[in-house]
C-alpha cells in the first residue's frame, strides 16, 4: 500500500514537473484576477465610448437637418430670383419694343417734318418747351426705367450666384455632417460588436475565476493568488491502478475520427480565417475529441459567430497552445474539466445551429468544425493572429482527408 501511494505520488511529481513545466504561459490565479478586471475595465470605456458616439451621431444628425432645411430655403430663395429676373428680363423686352416703336414714330414724325410742326405749331414758349419736355419725358422714362430693370437683373443674377454657392456650400456641409454620422455609426457598430465580444469575453473569463478559485482552493489553498492554475490547480486522474493519468502530452491526435478539410487557415473573404474548417458529408453529431490532453479553459454557448465554443489549454513536448473547437452541436464538457484525448468534448454541429436553418449561428451554412490551434494560453478568446499555427498534423490544404484519428492525409 505504501509502495503503490510512493508510486502515485511519484507519478503525479512526473506530471507536474514534466507535463506542465513553468514557463511564461502560465497564469497564476491572482493575474487571472488582474485579467479579469482589467477587462471590466475596458468594457466601461467601451460603454463611456459608445454613449459618446451616440452623442456626436445626434448632433450631427441635427447640423444635418438644419443644413437641409437652410438648402431647402436657399433654393426657395433662387427660383424667387429667378422668377424676378424672369419677369424684369420680359419687362425689358416689351421696354425695348416700345421704344423702338417710339423711335419709329419720332423718325417718321421727322421724316414727314410732323415734330417739326407738333413743336412749331406752339402758340407760347411756354407750350412749345412743354411739347418739346414731353417727348424728351417719354423717352427719358423709358430709358430710365430700362437702366432700372437691367440693374434689377443684374442684381438678382448676383443674389442667385450667391445663393448657388451658399447652397453648394450647404450641400458641403450636409455631406461631411452626413460622412461624420456614417463614420461615428461606423464606430458604433464597431463599439457595439466589441461590447457583445467584451460582454462574452468578461463571461468567460468570470466563468474560469470562479473555476480557479474553486480548484486552487482545493488543490493549493496554500499559495494564494501565486497558485498557478493550470500546475497547481489541476485535480489528478488516476487510472484503475491507482497511478496518475499524466495531461501533458508527447504527440497530437485528429479531433474527429474521419474528415476532409473544407477551408484552410489563413486569408479568407477579406478576413483572416485562424482555424481548418473539417466538414462532413453526413449529419451533425460526429464526436469530437480533444486533439491533445489537457485543461477546459472556456466555453461559449450559441455565439453569434462561432456558436458553441470550446477551449482547452493543453501542453505538447513542454510547449503550451490554445485549442479550440467551434460550432459545436452541444457541449460534453465545462471549464475547468481535465480532459484527455479520448475524451468527448462534444460533437459536431453548423447545420441546424447555422442561422440560415434557423439557428443562431451566422458564421456556418453547414456541418463542420472549426479547428484552431494557437501557440500560447489565452483564456478563450483574443487569440493574436501571429501565434495561430495549422493545427499539427494537418496540411494546409483544401480537400485533403482522412479516415482516423492517426491517419496521414491522402488528397
Amino acid at each position: 500500500m505504501i509502495k503503490k501511494y510512493l508510486l502515485s505520488i511519484l507519478s503525479l511529481f512526473l506530471f507536474i514537473s514534466f507535463c506542465y513545466p513553468v514557463n511564461a504561459a502560465q497564469q497564476t490565479l491572482g493575474e487571472l484576477k488582474s485579467e479579469y478586471q482589467k477587462k471590466v475595465d475596458e468594457k466601461a470605456e467601451n460603454d463611456r465610448k459608445t454613449a459618446e458616439a451616440k452623442a456626436e451621431i445626434e448632433r450631427d444628425r441635427s447640423l444635418k437637418l438644419q443644413a437641409e432645411k437652410d438648402i431647402a430655403i436657399a433654393e426657395a430663395e433662387m427660383e424667387d430670383c429667378q422668377i424676378r429676373i424672369d419677369e424684369s428680363n420680359k419687362r425689358i423686352e416689351e421696354l425695348t419694343k416700345e421704344a423702338e416703336s417710339i423711335l419709329l414714330y419720332l423718325q417718321q414724325l421727322q421724316g414727314e417734318n410732323a415734330y417739326v410742326e407738333y413743336i412749331s405749331g406752339a402758340s407760347t414758349m411756354t407750350d412749345f418747351i412743354t411739347r418739346v419736355a414731353a417727348v424728351e419725358q417719354v423717352s427719358n422714362h423709358i430709358q430710365t426705367t430700362m437702366k432700372e430693370l437691367d440693374a434689377e437683373v443684374k442684381k438678382n443674377e448676383e443674389l442667385k450666384k450667391e445663393l448657388e454657392i451658399k447652397k453648394q456650400n450647404l450641400q458641403q456641409k450636409a455631406k461631411e455632417y452626413e460622412a461624420a454620422i456614417a463614420a461615428r455609426v461606423s464606430d458604433l457598430a464597431g463599439y457595439d460588436k466589441y461590447a457583445l465580444d467584451i460582454d462574452t469575453q468578461i463571461k468567460s473569463l468570470k466563468t474560469k475565476l470562479d473555476d480557479a478559485k474553486n480548484r486552487c482552493s482545493k488543490w493549493a489553498p496554500e499559495k494564494g493568488d501565486s497558485a498557478v492554475i493550470n500546475i497547481d490547480c489541476v485535480e489528478p486522474i488516476y487510472d484503475a491502478y491507482g497511478q496518475v493519468i499524466a495531461v501533458g502530452n508527447d504527440g497530437w491526435l485528429k479531433p474527429t475520427n474521419y474528415g476532409i478539410i473544407t477551408s484552410e487557415v489563413g486569408a479568407r473573404w477579406g478576413s483572416y480565417h485562424n482555424a481548418l474548417d473539417i466538414g462532413w458529408s453526413s449529419f451533425e453529431g460526429t464526436p469530437v475529441y480533444a486533439a491533445a490532453s489537457g485543461v477546459v479553459s472556456g466555453k461559449i454557448s450559441q455565439y453569434s459567430c462561432g456558436g458553441n465554443m470550446l477551449y482547452v489549454d493543453v501542453m505538447v513536448n513542454g510547449v503550451a497552445y490554445t485549442t479550440y473547437y467551434y460550432h459545436l452541436l452541444r457541449f460534453n464538457v465545462n471549464v475547468g474539466d481535465v480532459v484527455t484525448q479520448g475524451t468527448i468534448l462534444g460533437w459536431v454541429g453548423g447545420w441546424s445551429t447555422s442561422y440560415a436553418h434557423g439557428g443562431y449561428d451566422y458564421c456556418t451554412t453547414g456541418a463542420h468544425l472549426h479547428f484552431g490551434v494557437a501557440k500560447g494560453f489565452y483564456n478563450g478568446y483574443s487569440i493574436p493572429r501571429s501565434n495561430v499555427i495549422t493545427p499539427p498534423g494537418f496540411p494546409n490544404r483544401y480537400g485533403w482527408s482522412y479516415s482516423s484519428r492517426t491517419d496521414m492525409y491522402h488528397g
